[in-house]
């Protein structure tokens, strides 16, 4: 019986030190108000058509860190960071250097740094290639994934893998950018 009521202790002590952070959820979905950093104001927004040419660069020192969206940050996930879409949100990645494409979940704010995009855990850098790069040029699109690709994502794992983007249309992307197109 002692024993019982020991194991009873520890699950309830356990229960209370994973409490601090929000659990894996798609709901509530938060837009949150606007906020500056560095002088900058965000103002979040809900944008469904969302789709834009910039830079990914990726994270992962923040291990045990609180995302903005209060779930515990988790490096090897494949999540990111945008500075306005409502989180969660999911998005699909394209690499315009290799065409690969991968679907993240968006469960944070950032990146804060000039001419960055998009913020990918240190996972989606490296299922996405470019973990060795730093930052690559990107195309980030908002995505409405299956129930089965976000159940993957919330628990951390990689959503079903996309076709590669065809030469043809990573040239017209990789133009755009060039162009000053988002």
């Amino acid at each position: 019986m002692q024993l019982a009521g020991t194991a009873f202790a520890l699950l309830a002590l356990s229960a209370c030190a994973g409490g601090q952070y929000r659990p894996v959820a798609d709901a509530p979905v938060r837009i949150g108000p606007a906020y500056t950093i560095r002088g900058v104001t965000y103002v979040p927004a809900a944008v469904p058509t969302y789709d834009a040419l910039g830079y990914a660069s990726w994270y992962g020192n923040e291990s045990g860190s609180r995302t903005a969206n209060g779930e515990k940050f988790r490096p090897g996930w494949i999540s990111a960071a945008h500075t306005t879409l409502p989180l969660p949100t999911y998005v699909e990645v394209t690499s315009l250097d290799s065409g690969r494409r991968i679907i993240v979940r968006v469960n944070d704010r950032g990146p804060f740094a000039r001419g960055r995009l998009i913020d990918l855990s240190r996972g989606a850098a490296e299922q996405l290639g470019i973990k060795a790069q730093g930052h690559a040029p990107v195309r980030v699109r908002r995505v409405e994934p299956s129930e089965k690709d976000r159940e993957r994502l919330r628990k951390g794992k990689p959503a079903a893998s996309l076709a590669p983007v065809p030469e043809r249309a990573l040239l017209r992307l990789r133009a755009q950018l060039a162009a000053g197109g988002g």
